[in-house]
């Protein structure tokens, strides 16, 4: 059966010009989605590897270190797609209330981006359904300072936007009126709550994301938010257990395909090819978080060897070095209240991993050093300074 635009043309006014802005039809999309044998393969192998993923949170030691830099790593990277310069040891400097290497307003938006995560993850698991309430929310957090600040943080947009070009007229897409803008999003609301049918976890987080980005509710933003639902959906729905599946880097990666194929599900209803884009991310970034969990935890066992070679010094080294697993770019002065070991200890097992060839210092001053868990922070960066 063959499909056609998945929703309908309204002629606005708007910048003194008349525009087709785009309302896209509810979903799920009709006719239905046409399941091909590939297609099916593709998701049953995506649904595949995020049982592999959500497994890792059962051998790795200590899943929130691995947390607190993987969820970093993905707030730099879909930062980086609205074109913010940051990177993760920005952030982590940021976090120390050190100065970063980028302009302030960059290194904040990410900032904003991993309390928006958090602030989402955190109601869920207090039992707040995931509603437009609760995305207005996390949107309030994203742009709570620095830029798009000014462009109403939690509310829902009053004006027009559009996408690509400088006016209108020359956009490349133009989402719904303004007024249209809520009953589209509760009609999406609706959808994640399955109705008016159930739909499975994964394939709602691929249609979910693709009518966020459609309606673009928000002035600002939208593009950042609508890849957090994807996890907070699979969180929600207990695909996974921890915020692990991040498709930035994916989405990043091969850019212009994936607005290519957003563009052509609106025009065409070509949903077949999205989901199939869609999976193809899903087992990718899966399987290199698996692989850098591997690597992380690898490393530390490694790094533990060494360690234990030291003799009497190695108990306070040991401590230390846990302590930079969960911050790997830090000062001397935070490992101290991490660990309760004195500064003068603190000093002489950092000497001891440097020696190692573990930490590295970035500093060369006498107060408030910074220290870096060399490979550690390698590991982690991979994939962040592919050319925006």
């Amino acid at each position: 059966m063959k499909r056609k635009l998945q929703g309908h043309y309204v002629t606005i006014s708007t910048v003194g010009e008349k525009v087709q802005a785009f309302v896209p039809a509810p979903l799920p999309p009709k006719p239905p989605i046409r399941w091909t044998p590939d297609l099916r393969v593709k998701f049953d192998e995506a649904l595949l590897a995020l049982g592999r993923l959500d497994s890792i949170s059962t051998f790795l030691p200590d899943i929130s270190m691995f947390l607190y830099v993987y969820v970093r790593k993905e707030a730099v990277l879909s930062s980086m797609i609205e074109g913010t310069q940051s990177s993760l040891s920005d952030l982590l400097l940021f976090e120390l209330d050190m100065e970063p290497g980028v302009p302030m307003d960059d290194v904040r938006e990410v900032s904003n981006y991993v309390a928006a995560l958090e602030h989402g993850l955190a109601r869920l698991a207090d039992g707040f359904p995931l509603s437009l309430r609760l995305i207005k929310e996390m949107h309030s957090k994203l742009l709570a300072k620095g830029r798009g600040s000014n462009q109403t943080p939690g509310e829902f947009r009053r004006t027009q936007n559009w996408i690509g070009g400088t006016r209108p007229g020359n956009a490349v897409f133009v989402p719904p009126p303004a007024e249209q803008v809520i009953e589209c999003m509760g009609r999406l609301e609706l959808f994640i709550h399955d109705q008016p049918e159930p739909t499975p976890a994964l394939l709602k987080a691929a249609l979910a994301h693709v009518q966020f980005e459609t309606i673009h509710p928000f002035l600002d933003g939208n593009g950042r938010l609508g890849r957090l639902l994807i996890t907070l959906l699979l969180c929600e729905q207990k695909v996974l257990r921890e915020p692990m599946l991040y498709l930035s880097l994916y989405f990043k990666t091969h850019r212009r395909y994936y607005y290519e194929l957003l563009g052509n599900v609106r025009l065409t209803g070509s949903w077949e090819a999205w989901l199939d884009f869609f999976a193809e991310a899903v087992i990718v970034t899966a399987t290199q978080a698996q692989e850098t969990a591997r690597q992380l935890l690898d490393l530390a066992n490694k790094d533990r060897d060494k360690i234990n070679n030291l003799g009497r010094a190695a108990p306070s080294v040991l401590q230390i070095h846990n302590a930079l697993m969960e911050r790997p770019i830090t000062t001397s002065g935070w490992l101290v209240k991490k660990t309760g070991i004195t500064p003068a200890t603190v000093n002489k097992c950092l000497v001891n991993l440097e020696r190692l060839n573990i930490a590295r210092e970035l500093t060369s001053r006498k107060r408030n050093r910074i220290f870096s868990y060399t490979g550690y922070v390698e590991i982690v960066n991979l994939g962040t300074d592919l050319p925006g």
